[in-house]
């Protein structure tokens, strides 16, 4: 299935990282039940994701975990682990297709080179898959990202009306009264003040659009964090009290709306 007319430039401010650095554990959530092992699944368009779920007997709600432009890597994996400990059926979709790197001229690359219909669709096929799983409550589906990935976390809230809840962090954002409005998924927004890319000006803008709209939505931004604020592996824009704040506001988020 092809998005046409809704899909929206990723942003070009990268997600920091020195080349080589070891991967660190995001905060973890309090666990609703040890997760199974997780695992590499293939989803029916061609690509895949890497899947994690609660043991704990009957449905549960789900999550769509989009990666930043480093591709499906540790950290990814890691937050895929820590959804799943919460009671999540958790999926992060491989929008590289086995592609990582830790080298930002080559995250650059693969970002650029990413063809965008084609992420949607392996998004979608994620979306079904997780929709017709039996331990999977489809009314309660939503979708999370940071950097390159909380850019198409939102593309798809504006895509696909089924979706539940949607969490963007320091992702490109919309603007069109149309997108707005294509907006059914309650949204929550984690920015940072001193993003390079995503000025906060365009921030309040865009959360005044969905104020406007009526929309369900809880955009913060961080004064003095940077862009990846979230992603300890970001040894120049790590903020600790800024990203164990934004993990509090994500756990309740999806506690409350799925």
């Amino acid at each position: 299935m092809k998005f046409v007319g809704i899909l929206i430039a990723v942003a070009l401010v990268g997600c920091s990282r020195e080349p080589g650095s070891a991967v660190a554990s995001a905060p973890a959530s309090a666990p609703a039940s040890a997760p199974a092992p997780a695992q590499r699944i293939s989803l029916p368009d061609g690509g895949s994701g890497w899947l994690q779920e609660p043991t704990s007997p009957g449905k549960h709600p789900a999550l769509l975990v989009i990666q930043e432009w480093w591709g499906l890597d540790d950290w990814i994996k890691q937050d895929v682990a820590r959804f799943a400990s919460g009671g999540y059926v958790a999926l992060a979709v491989d929008l590289y297709r086995g592609k990582v790197t830790h080298d930002p001229g080559e995250a650059h690359e693969l970002m650029r080179g990413l063809s965008e219909d084609r992420a949607m669709d392996d998004m979608k096929a994620a979306f079904d898959w997780l929709a017709a799983r039996p331990d999977v409550d489809a009314s309660r589906i939503g979708i999370v990202g940071w950097c390159m990935g909380g850019g198409y976390a939102l593309a798809f809230a504006v895509a696909e009306p089924r979706l539940r809840a949607a969490v963007v962090n320091y992702g490109r954002l919309v603007t069109s009264p149309q997108r707005i409005a294509a907006i059914h998924a309650a949204l929550m927004g984690n920015f940072a003040g001193e993003d390079r890319g995503i000025a906060p000006a365009d921030v309040r803008a865009f959360a005044d659009a969905l104020r406007a709209d009526h929309k369900d939505a809880d955009i913060k931004i961080y004064p003095g964090a940077k862009h990846a604020f979230m992603n300890p592996n970001n040894a120049s824009g790590y903020d600790a009290a800024a990203a164990n704040d934004a993990w509090a506001r994500i756990d309740r988020w999806f506690a409350t709306k799925l």
